[in-house]
């Protein structure tokens, strides 16, 4: 999948559509095979008694009218009425069948989907507008379902019904079949006609849909700032474009689109008027009233199959245009996986090693290059430096969020390349920059780290980070629903709940980026003393804008040039008088500017 990474940019497909891509959609559909046999079954019964009408009409008018038989016209009538009642049976059976055989395939396919986009790495979405992804679990998905349930047995059961329509219509007049038939040509050369911009045209809307949604879930992402910078009139115009283009081409589709029932609507006049002309102007009194009432009747029915089978093309058009996204991202490769020979990480000590290592995020501009140093087990390591300069990087790595350009990376003597990662992160315990707080109680986020935690054990990681406090203050305490990203949480007590989760694990291994950055400095100061404890007898690797947070580390590497330009204690680092120097002095009187 091409790199997209704006709401305005249209998806462009790598691969043309092959017919592989429906043989994998089918397989959806098989999973459901019996039930899908047996709706069939229930529309082919339907569709032959409704056969029989026609038949009953031609002997009504030709034969029970003329002769006055009462009797038999009541026979006649009540065939009839069992004919429509046992069609009417059966579709109703077909339907509650298909419809639940279609909510088995979006749960299938979703499933399959979010399982997916669960393990691509951090790359895939860095990327990526979280609206068209969206658009892709949700909208795509519902739109392939109907083609893969209903769609394949309409399409078998139209086909049917031009076979057994055509052989009924035969067995009553062949001369007046063939007048019928000699519609079909002109149906199938519109088809070649349109096929081709039919389906280019319904890949672009499904590109204007994607880039609308795309801007609308960034646009409620960000609607504080919006509002902040009264930015609602210049966004409004954009969203209004985006509708606009969305609307233009939606529109231009459906033109297209009903070209294809307007000509099967007319041809079917012209054949059947073409019919009566020749059946009474020519072939009278050859050929009887209640036959060309027969062959008639047929000639609307054999038609409606022929409208049914262009409305399926319509569908199959439109999800062959979702089904190549969809799966486009099912073949997304999870670049971040275990190796085929890969191993469980036993129980770990905390020893970090980075031997040669080199990457970057887009080859060949490199973050990082040669890198290497050694943590021992139980250490504090502070990363500092200018922003951008690959701390953060730096800490990812060693979670494996990025794989290597060159080097490795060693936990207790293990290539982290070459364990699994389940084993490698559960003895981790990460805080992010970025504090993502999940719908739901204060409880379950913080038992998001660890499910079997017990109360007290999140109690007792909460009091460590002094936010059992503000909790207990909630009114609920732990089981207060906090909304959708913790919007009714202030940015500190979102990061403490955050480290409460993270401390949670019980980790050997520590990562805090930023873990303080938006706590007061009263909070702050409290937390400090606690947080000591806790880094006692594990190896962590910090990172923090302000030095003072970080004087007791056991090791400060200074970040910069691509590498580690600084490393030793505070002590250490202020007598030499470098890069480390020169950025604490300045945070001290405040001449950060002068960097």
């Amino acid at each position: 999948m091409a790199v997209r990474n704006k709401y305005d940019v249209d998806e462009t497909l790598e691969t043309p559509f092959s017919f592989k891509h429906f043989k994998r959609a089918v397989v959806y559909a098989k999973r459901h095979t019996k039930k899908m046999i047996l709706a069939m079954s229930a529309s082919m019964v339907s569709a032959l008694s409704s056969m029989v009408y026609p038949l009953i009409l031609q002997r009504a008018f030709d034969v029970v009218i003329p002769s006055k038989d009462y009797a038999q016209l009541a026979i006649l009538t009540v065939v009839t009425v069992l004919t429509i009642l046992l069609s009417i049976a059966m579709t109703t059976i077909r339907s509650r069948i298909m419809t639940r055989v279609g909510q088995d395939i979006i749960y299938d396919m979703r499933k399959d989907l979010f399982d997916h986009l669960q393990k691509l790495p951090f790359s895939f979405y860095d990327s990526r507008p979280h609206g068209k992804i969206l658009t892709r679990v949700i909208h795509y998905v519902n739109n392939v379902s109907d083609m893969l349930s209903n769609g394949i047995i309409n399409f078998i059961m139209d086909i049917f019904n031009l076979i057994f329509i055509a052989i009924f219509m035969f067995f009553v007049n062949v001369e007046l079949s063939l007048i019928i038939l000699a519609g079909v040509p002109v149906f199938l050369l519109v088809i070649m006609i349109i096929k081709p911009a039919q389906r280019r045209v319904w890949q672009k809307v499904s590109n204007k849909g994607s880039n609308m949604n795309a801007y609308l879930q960034e646009s409620l992402d960000g609607v504080k700032i919006t509002q902040l910078f009264t930015r609602e009139e210049q966004n409004a115009e954009i969203f209004d474009k985006l509708n606009m283009a969305y609307f233009n081409l939606w529109n231009k589709a459906q033109r297209i689109s009903n070209c294809v029932w307007i000509t099967v609507d007319n041809v079917t006049t012209w054949v059947v008027s073409a019919m009566y002309i020749v059946g009474v102007l020519v072939m009278q009194p050859a050929v009887s009233f209640g036959t060309i009432a027969a062959v008639s009747n047929y000639a609307w029915r054999f038609w409606q199959p022929l409208l049914n089978l262009s409305n399926l093309y319509n569908t199959f058009i439109n999800g062959i245009a979702y089904l190549e996204r969809i799966f486009e991202m099912i073949d997304e490769p999870v670049d971040i996986d275990n190796a085929p020979d890969a191993t469980e990480l036993p129980k770990i000590e905390g020893r970090v090693t980075f031997e040669d290592v080199t990457f970057a995020y887009e080859p060949p501009r490199n973050v990082l290059e040669h890198v290497s140093f050694d943590v021992k087990p139980g250490e504090s390591i502070a990363l500092v430096g200018p922003t951008g300069a690959g701390k953060s990087t730096i800490v990812n790595l060693i979670s494996r969020f990025y794989d290597l350009t060159g080097g490795r990376i060693l936990i207790d003597g293990h290539d982290i390349s070459k364990v699994t990662l389940h084993s490698l992160r559960s003895q981790m315990g990460i805080m992010l920059q970025d504090s993502f707080i999940f719908s739901g109680t204060v409880l379950d986020n913080i038992k998001y780290a660890k499910l079997d935690a017990t109360d007290e054990e999140v109690r007792r990681a909460c009091r460590t980070v002094c936010a059992d406090e503000f909790i207990q203050e909630m009114e609920k305490g732990y089981l207060t629903e906090v909304n959708e990203r913790g919007s009714r949480l202030s940015q500190g007590q979102r990061q403490l709940i955050s480290f409460a989760r993270t401390l949670l694990a019980d980790p050997k291994i520590l990562i805090l980026d930023e873990a303080t950055s938006s706590i007061d400095a009263k909070t702050e100061r409290m937390a400090q003393t606690a947080l000591n404890e806790l880094l006692k007898g594990r190896t962590s690797f910090i990172i923090a804008h302000r030095l003072s947070t970080i004087k007791n580390c056991d090791k400060i590497m200074y970040v910069s040039n691509k590498g580690i330009s600084e490393c030793g204690s505070h002590d250490e680092l202020i007598a030499k008088k470098g890069d480390y120097y020169k950025l604490y002095t300045a945070q001290r009187t405040g001449n950060l500017g002068q960097l």
